[in-house]
């Protein structure tokens, strides 16, 4: 069964390539010799050539904590190419498409400006902060830094789908993919943790006044609606658990995240609210099990 699954996988990533390349006279370019198959639109080979290295470290990482290698094609594309290739999302959002694909935008862009607050209107300290920690090399301040990590919040749903994770509720899958990125991160690349922890930490500071959305039962209801029609009330929800993902691995670093995947990879059925939480308190542990529990204190 599991060779009919790697052949099924490897037959929709040969397809898929074959798509990509026949749409719009070949308008995308393939990434020779890359650590995963990449596909990039005109311009952008150096950045596509960046994210493709940081996907296959990766998922080399994670092979190793969970004995499990996910088919990935990697889409690096400009805003017009966004159209033809991209889910229904607003450009910018990167996203996990399909059986293999991870879609993430080329270029700065308005909904990446759209989370950066006015310099001149915050305490002193906290701006000389974030230009500190997102300035670009051309002396601008963009969110790029962050969004460029998300990156791998998106390979962390292609390991969970591919190797069939239950992941029991829409949050837990995002929740278990925020893991996957700062375990990664803090384990790989620490030098980027003030790039993924500052953002999140901008945005839960200002509370969720403004937003539609903001329980968890909201997610498990709307999570098409708010995904696809309110991109900064997802955003918010995101960074909430970008948060929980950085207290739960400081309380058992990737040993947790590894008894996170054996947990959900082992339990098939799906639990009812009042055993979710005492499933994670005894087979993962309390840090996981706390965001379920006090997410509306």
């Amino acid at each position: 069964m599991q060779r009919r699954i790697s052949l099924l996988l490897t037959l929709i990533s040969l397809l898929l390539a074959l798509q990509i390349n026949a749409q719009q006279g070949s308008s995308l370019h393939e990434l020779k010799n890359a650590p995963v198959k990449t596909f990039f639109s005109n311009g952008v080979d150096q950045r596509a050539g960046t994210m493709a290295n940081r996907i296959g470290k990766a998922i080399g990482f994670n092979q190793q904590l969970t004995g499990f290698k996910p088919e990935v094609t990697l889409l690096v594309l400009n805003e017009a190419d966004w159209k033809l290739y991209a889910r229904n999302v607003v450009y910018g959002m990167p996203h996990y498409r399909g059986a293999d694909s991870l879609v993430l935008a080329a270029d700065d862009n308005p909904f990446w400006k759209s989370f950066l607050p006015p310099l001149n209107q915050l305490p002193e300290q906290l701006s000389k902060k974030i230009q500190e920690v997102y300035r670009l090399e051309d002396g601008t301040v963009s969110m790029r830094p962050f969004f460029d990590l998300l990156a791998i919040h998106e390979l962390g749903h292609a390991f969970q789908s591919q190797a069939k994770l239950k992941t029991q509720r829409f949050w837990m899958g995002e929740l278990f993919c925020n893991i996957f990125l700062h375990t990664y991160i803090a384990e790989n690349e620490p030098g980027q943790l003030p790039a993924l922890t500052l953002f999140p930490q901008m945005v839960t500071g200002a509370g969720s006044k403004g937003y539609t959305y903001t329980h968890l039962n909201d997610v498990e209801e709307h999570y098409d609606e708010i995904a696809m029609n309110h991109p900064k009330n997802y955003g918010w929800f995101q960074c909430r658990w970008h948060s929980a993902a950085a207290t739960i691995y400081d309380a058992g670093g990737k040993e947790l995240y590894i008894r996170l995947w054996k947990a959900l990879k082992d339990q098939k059925e799906k639990l009812p609210d009042e055993q979710l939480g005492a499933f994670l308190e005894t087979k993962v542990g309390s840090s996981v099990a706390d965001v379920m529990r006090n997410w509306d204190r």
